[in-house]
């Protein structure tokens, strides 16, 4: 067997690699020769036809698109807008004599050559896909909105409106793109869903050859415009088909709206349904602002904080039946609209988005797996059905794909007949069309238990926070395979799994398992980020190299090589070097913006909570309070504060911000001088002032445990100190019974608004662990025992608290053993199952895994402990911090 063959045979679809071979051969021998001469290239070339017919046509009619992919197949990941505009510039130079139409749909097809070839050789993940074909879309879009200009200002003249001082300026206009291309999602062979908005009505300057017309009247020539060379049926076919219903007052509507029309229409007139669309929305082209100030005044409408959840799951039900009643009948199942497909995964997240959206702003995202993410780690779905919907949308997806690239067409169905099961199969790498049925009915049964799940329970969920987490762990307790057998011993959740799977494509094997390189996972990450040459790039740097770190302290862990208070501070050092890490791409990023240069930035980060005593756990949030030097010299100017804000911005953005590439930690900075009213960093002298005048109580209790952490070294030892020392000044003047009050009462609020009736709370409930925190610190403040700086941690501070006399031997021990019980059940949960302060105590297989991880004889021996041990920690508080009058 020759190579060529070989390399037929191993394609899904030999017979279409072996016809398009012989096409070539005879019809463009001198590319014929350079493939034979470049295998690999000659591999993906074959690939490609194997997969798709349509591109094989493509590399007939256009043989010079061969040495083009020879060139592009070698540079991966996801290409900006910005260079897909360049090159659709410069395609345009060498194909000056076509018309513009065809000109976009050549380009759509020369551009999916090479975002199918990274799909189907795994080489993208189908986020990475999707966001290199909305990208595309986009380019050319802004392309076609630019000639369409030129057309109209030749013809009326540039449009202009008046500011509130009754100044002209130009008029701005943009292309808002909904649903899949809104949220970065766009398929192979999708509609583009748009609307027009236009700045103000006015009138244009009359320089063009028509003279003025009204800016209703020159926008609406333009919308007409756009639409004509993006979705031209023509000749080679359209770019794009265009939709245009979606506008307002669909297909009877104009086609383009003022923004002032536009946000009335919403407020006044759009259906629930319309504003659910709004939800995956941004500006595809144009004047982006003018998208940002539509959306700022609408975006109450969609995330509302004055309706109930079952109201919001009905618009969202009635959306969905909608749908299923235009689906014709059909033997073909279709991946998008039927039951478990595509759709329903994003309902799912657009549903609890619309229920809870409204008072949970970090919720309001449009791209359907980030959603996920969030609504997972704020409790919303477990872990497990995460894992579920996340692995069936990629599923999906990439059948989709396969469907879909075989002749361009939009379909989502997937056939009945056996002998085209077969081929899409080898293009999905299953063994058979049995094994892919099989994989497509696991999948869809997957979505359509949480579907069912969160239409049946989501109404009556109590409260504003939902943590549905108790009752929605599996029965199952060991569905994660461990990531390398005979390393880890136990199963792990669906975050921790997911950080393993990860890294196993980053780290070696030898590495993975050493003790050494463990020991080292919270080493400075400084050089990670600092020879990479843009934003982007040190954000994926960062992020592949935490999740290779993080996967070597899991392997550790879940071995049993490493304990508890290990694991910790492991975390924790890696938390901080990545803290270090996000302030170096911060001081890179604003050197490149501002043109400043800053050997460090004379910025102080400071720990609250688990960080700030060296307890970092997984999925921990980050407690941090951002300072700056007032004395600093910054850019002439600009204000100190909008400097160090940028500053901020771009660290929290590198920390916590959700890219492909995933992200590190959430950041809640919630407890800075005046809470959500207050500035995101502030002057550090402001900072103690505040602390010195103006906290709360419930504030000192926080700010006793300040660490700097990271950022100017000087003023982060100089800050913490000045902290320290005003909580302990004011603390001395508070009486001691209204401290113990004070204490009291935030202490109970939590545990009332924190732990539902009939659960299970190990954090906020009757004796867990806030009882512990609560008491330590307010023997802190009664006493003033400041931490030790080498030992910050709460069993080292109820020791200290113990050898001083502020706290009795009886409840030190008390609270100790509470403590070494609920950190420890705390741990292996999140090991096992993720965050998650309630504990499913009804699941008796879940808690004989922890208390199998945890050393018990049994489940029950485990709970008879735990229950002895909160009323003990309760009875201790009470004692400690009791009001004597």
């Amino acid at each position: 067997m020759t190579e060529i063959e070989r390399l037929i045979t191993e394609l899904p679809d030999p017979e279409a690699a072996r016809s398009f071979l012989a096409s070539i051969e005879v019809r463009h021998p001198r590319e014929t020769a350079r493939l034979r001469r470049e295998m690999s290239l000659l591999s993906d070339v074959l690939a490609l036809a194997s997969f798709s017919p349509l591109l094989a046509t493509t590399f007939l009619q256009n043989p010079e698109y061969i040495s083009w992919l020879g060139r592009e197949r070698k540079v991966s990941g996801v290409r900006p807008k910005s260079e897909l505009l360049e090159s659709l510039a410069r395609f345009s130079l060498t194909n000056s004599t076509i018309d513009a139409h065809t000109l976009f749909a050549r380009f759509r097809r020369r551009e999916l050559l090479r975002i199918f070839l990274a799909d189907v050789r795994g080489l993208a993940t189908v986020s990475e896909v999707t966001e290199n074909i909305s990208n595309l879309a986009d380019a050319i879009l802004e392309h076609a909105l630019m000639l369409a200009r030129q057309n109209a200002d030749n013809s009326y003249g540039h449009p202009l409106e008046r500011d509130d001082r009754g100044r002209t300026r130009p008029a701005g206009f943009c292309v808002v793109s909904l649903g899949k291309l809104g949220s970065r999602e766009l398929n192979y062979a999708s509609d583009i869903d748009l609307l027009f908005i236009y700045s103000a009505d006015g009138d244009t300057d009359g320089t063009g050859g028509r003279g003025v017309v009204a800016n209703k009247e020159y926008f609406a020539k333009l919308s007409e415009e756009v639409v004509r060379l993006v979705g031209r049926q023509a000749g080679e076919g359209a770019a794009y088909r265009v939709d245009m219903r979606l506008r307002p007052n669909g297909s009877i509507g104009p086609l383009a709206t003022s923004l002032e029309e536009t946000i009335r229409y919403y407020m006044t007139t759009a259906r629930d349904w319309e504003r659910q669309v709004l939800i995956r929305s941004r500006s595809s082209a144009g004047d982006a602002s003018l998208y940002s100030r539509f959306f700022a005044e609408v975006q109450h409408l969609i995330y509302r904080d004055d309706v109930s959840p079952l109201d919001a799951f009905l618009a969202v039900k009635n959306a969905k039946q909608r749908i299923d009643g235009s689906i014709k009948s059909t033997e073909a199942f279709d991946v998008k609209l039927g039951r478990g497909g595509i759709r329903e995964i994003e309902f799912i997240a657009q549903a609890l988005q619309l229920a809870y959206g409204g008072r949970d702003r970090w919720l309001r995202v449009p791209h359907t797996l980030i959603s996920l993410s969030r609504l997972a780690e704020h409790g919303y779905i477990d872990h497990r059905e995460l894992t579920g919907l996340h692995d069936a949308y990629t599923f999906l997806r990439r059948l989709e794909h396969i469907l879909q690239m075989e002749h361009g067409l939009q379909t989502h169905s997937f056939p009945d007949d056996p002998s085209k099961r077969s081929v899409i199969a080898g293009k999905m790498h299953c063994d058979s069309a049995e094994k892919l049925s099989s994989e497509l009915e696991r999948h869809t049964r997957s979505v359509s238990r949480v579907f069912d799940r969160v239409f049946r329970d989501a109404p009556d969920m109590p409260g504003e926070t939902p943590d549905i987490a108790g009752r929605s762990i599996p029965e199952d307790p060991r569905p994660y395979p461990a990531a390398a057998e005979g390393t880890c011993h136990a199963p792990l959740s669906a975050h921790l799994n997911s950080v393993l799977k990860r890294a196993s494509t980053i780290l070696p094997k030898a590495e993975v398992s050493s003790d050494t390189t463990f020991a080292e996972a919270g080493t400075s990450l400084i050089d990670v980020v600092t020879y990479e040459e843009d934003f982007g790039k040190r954000l994926a740097a960062l992020r592949a190299e935490w999740v290779s770190r993080l996967a070597l302290i899991v392997k550790a862990d879940a071995s049993g090589r490493a304990d508890i208070n290990s694991v910790k501070a492991a975390q924790t050092k890696l938390a901080e070097a990545s803290i270090s890490a996000a302030l170096e791409i911060a001081r890179l990023e604003v050197g490149s913006k501002m043109a400043v240069s800053f050997d460090e930035l004379p910025i102080a980060v400071l720990a609250l909570g688990k960080l700030a005593s060296g307890g970092l756990d997984y999925e921990s949030d980050l407690d941090l309070i951002l300072t700056f030097d007032g004395n600093a010299e910054i850019p002439p100017g600009v204000a100190a504060i909008e400097f160090y804000s940028r500053v901020a911005e771009y660290m929290v953005t590198a920390l916590s911000g959700v890219t492909r590439h995933g992200n590190l930690y959430r950041i809640d900075l919630r407890l800075r001088p005046h809470g959500k009213n207050g500035t995101t960093v502030t002057a550090a002298s402001t900072f103690v002032d505040y602390i010195r005048r103006s906290a709360a109580i419930w504030e000192l209790l926080a700010y006793v445990k300040v660490r700097g952490v990271s950022g100017s070294r000087g003023l982060a030892v100089r800050v913490e100190g000045d902290a320290v020392d005003a909580v302990f000044e004011r603390a001395s003047a508070v009486d001691r019974d209204d401290l113990a009050a004070e204490t009291r009462r935030v202490r109970l609020k939590l545990q009332k608004e924190r732990a539902g009736r009939g659960e299970l709370d190990i954090k906020y409930g009757e004796g867990g662990m806030l009882d512990i925190y609560f008491a330590a610190r307010f023997l802190q403040l009664r006493d003033g025992i400041r931490d030790d700086p080498q030992h910050r941690s709460t069993a080292d501070t109820l020791q200290k608290l113990r050898d001083t006399g502020s706290l009795g031997e009886r409840d030190y021990r008390l609270f100790a053993d509470g403590y070494d019980l609920i950190s420890s059940l705390d741990h292996a949960f999140r090991l096992f199952y993720g965050r998650s302060t309630k504990l499913p105590v009804a699941n008796v297989k879940v808690m004989e895994t922890l208390a199998d991880r945890m050393e018990f004889g049994s489940a029950e021996e485990l709970g008879e402990r735990l229950a002895i041990q909160r009323m003990n920690i309760r009875d201790a508080f009470d004692r400690v911090v009791a009001i004597r009058g």
